[in-house]
């Protein structure tokens, strides 16, 4: 496995997952809520919207990465595994943690700690595969773990829990609803 090689695809990962967030924010707007843009872009401005359009960036990356560093397949993955539900994890935690002392978000402080975790989700990810724990061992529960995400990814939008988590708060929305996603 070539360490630096990694390195350098985790790093370049950082400003690629985040300008593909940035483009995928918007992509739904733009293409008048075409059924691709409903499914990978934020169709709201909720917490899981958000959240959505980094973590599909992340994984998105992490196919392309693997075609070009070549790394143990099953260490990887549950490294990949790690960093995507801790990114997805510090996004919704870090949002509600200072939203509940502040009373508000700040537009700036949610992009900060967007493009912060991101580069901890990646550092996560090098630091697994690099190191010296034996995670292939989670291989298994790792690809469930994914596959969970993606039931969430695929149902979240459409589907929308009626919690906070999912509420637009500037239209007190949720999601799209199923004959939007059909047209």
């Amino acid at each position: 496995m070539n360490n630096k090689r990694l390195a350098i695809s985790e790093a370049a990962g950082t400003l690629a997952i985040c300008a593909a967030a940035t483009l995928l924010h918007f992509v739904y707007e733009l293409s008048s809520g075409s059924t691709l843009a409903i499914i990978f872009g934020a169709v709201n401005e909720s917490v899981w919207e958000h959240v959505k359009i980094f973590t599909e960036s992340y994984c998105a990356w992490a196919l392309l990465q693997l075609m070009w560093v070549r790394v143990p397949f099953r260490r990887y993955l549950a490294a990949k595994c790690c960093g995507l539900y801790l990114l997805m994890g510090g996004m919704i935690g870090f949002f509600y943690l200072y939203t509940g002392f502040t009373g508000r978000a700040v537009l700036w402080v949610d992009i900060l700690s967007a493009v912060l975790l991101t580069a901890l989700a990646q550092l996560t990810s090098y630091r697994l595969t690099t190191g010296s724990l034996r995670i292939q061992e989670f291989f298994v529960p790792a690809l469930m773990l994914i596959l969970l995400y993606y039931i969430m990814f695929f149902s979240f939008t459409v589907f929308p829990p009626r919690s906070e988590l999912f509420r637009d708060p500037q239209s007190g929305t949720y999601g799209v609803g199923v004959q939007e996603f059909l047209r």
